[in-house]
C-alpha cells in the first residue's frame, strides 16, 4: 500500500460510529470521512463552507445495514425489484478492501477500494476510486467476470445538504423525460426550468448524461454534479410523510437535504460483454451562488 504524502494530504484510520472502520482524509482545500463498510463516503467539506454532504443525525452504522446519508453505492439493482432481495443492491451493506492511497503532487488524496469476492457477487469485479482534494470525484468499476452478457443497475445515491428545501433549485434538466416514482413510474417530460421542492419528488430522468447544479439560496452557494457514463439522473426528497415513517431518518430532516443522484437505471442499464468493464464517474464542486 502506497502511503499518503503528509505534507500534501493526509489519512488517518480510526474506529468510527458503531465500531466500524474508517478513514478520515484532510487535505489543503477539505475535509472527509469514508468508512469500509459500503465503501461509504459519509462527509466531504470544503475549508470555510457548510457541509456538501448529508448525513441522517439517525444512521445506523452497523454491520449489514446501510448508512442513511453520504454516498450510498447502489449496485446491481436500483430500488427493490420483485425478483431480487434487498433495496437498491447488495454492495452498500458490505465492508469493503482498501487496496491503495496516493497523494498526487496537487495535494490531493485517492483512495481505492475494492468488494469482496462472494457468492452473489462472484460474476462482477468491483472497484471504487475516490478522489478528495478542492472537489470531490467518485468512480465504480465494473467488470464481467463471466463468459456471459450482463445487465445491471448502478447508482451513486448521493445526498447533499442544503440550508432551507424550500429555497433551492435544481436545474440542467428541463426538456428530459422522466419516471415518476410516486405514479407507478409514469413517463412524464419536465417542462420547468428548475425543480423546486414543495412536496416528495422522486423522479427518474432517463438519458440525460449532462451536469445538474443544485442552487441553494440559503448558503448562497452552488453545488455542480458533473458525471462521465451515466445517463440517469434521480432527483428524490421524501417530505413530511415519508420522514417520519424512515426509522433511521429524522422527522425533519427533509428540510435541509437533497438527493441528486448519478447512475444507469431502468432504461439505462449497463449491458457488459466478457471481459468488458464499465466506469460510471461523478465529480461534486461547490461555488458561490451569483
Amino acid at each position: 500500500m502506497t502511503k499518503a504524502n503528509p505534507q500534501l494530504g493526509k489519512v488517518t484510520f480510526l474506529d468510527a460510529q458503531g465500531d466500524l472502520q474508517a478513514m478520515e482524509v484532510t487535505t489543503p482545500w477539505s475535509r472527509a470521512e469514508v468508512y469500509l463498510h459500503g465503501a461509504h463516503v459519509t462527509q466531504f467539506q470544503r475549508h470555510g463552507e457548510p457541509p456538501l454532504l448529508f448525513l441522517s443525525q439517525c444512521s445506523r452504522f452497523e454491520s449489514g445495514a446501510p448508512i442513511r446519508g453520504g454516498i450510498p453505492i447502489i449496485f446491481p439493482w436500483f430500488g427493490k425489484p420483485a425478483d431480487k432481495l434487498g433495496q437498491h443492491g447488495f454492495v452498500r451493506n458490505r465492508d469493503w478492501e482498501l487496496k491503495e492511497v496516493v497523494s498526487p503532487a496537487d495535494g490531493s488524496v485517492i483512495l481505492r477500494l475494492i468488494l469482496p469476492e462472494a457468492n452473489d457477487s462472484a460474476d462482477y469485479g468491483v472497484e471504487y476510486v475516490v478522489t478528495i482534494g478542492n472537489a470531490l470525484s467518485a468512480e465504480l468499476i465494473v467488470t464481467n467476470r463471466t463468459g456471459h452478457k450482463l445487465s445491471f443497475e448502478n447508482c451513486l445515491h448521493t445526498y447533499f445538504t442544503v440550508g432551507d428545501v424550500n429555497a433551492v433549485a435544481v436545474t440542467g434538466l428541463k426538456g428530459v423525460e422522466y419516471l415518476d416514482s410516486l405514479e407507478n413510474r409514469q413517463r412524464k417530460t419536465e417542462s420547468d426550468e428548475a425543480i423546486r421542492f414543495t412536496g416528495e419528488v422522486d423522479r427518474i430522468y432517463i438519458n440525460s448524461p449532462l451536469a445538474v447544479e443544485i442552487r441553494d439560496e440559503t448558503f448562497r452557494r452552488v453545488i455542480r454534479v458533473e458525471k462521465e457514463s451515466s445517463l440517469t439522473t434521480v432527483v428524490w426528497n421524501p417530505w413530511i410523510a415519508k420522514a417520519k415513517a424512515m426509522s433511521d431518518y429524522g422527522d425533519d430532516e427533509y428540510q435541509r437535504m437533497v438527493c441528486v443522484e448519478s447512475g444507469n437505471v431502468a432504461v439505462n442499464e449497463v449491458t457488459l460483454s466478457p471481459g468488458e468493464a464499465s466506469r460510471l464517474k461523478v465529480k461534486l464542486s461547490s461555488g458561490a451562488l451569483s
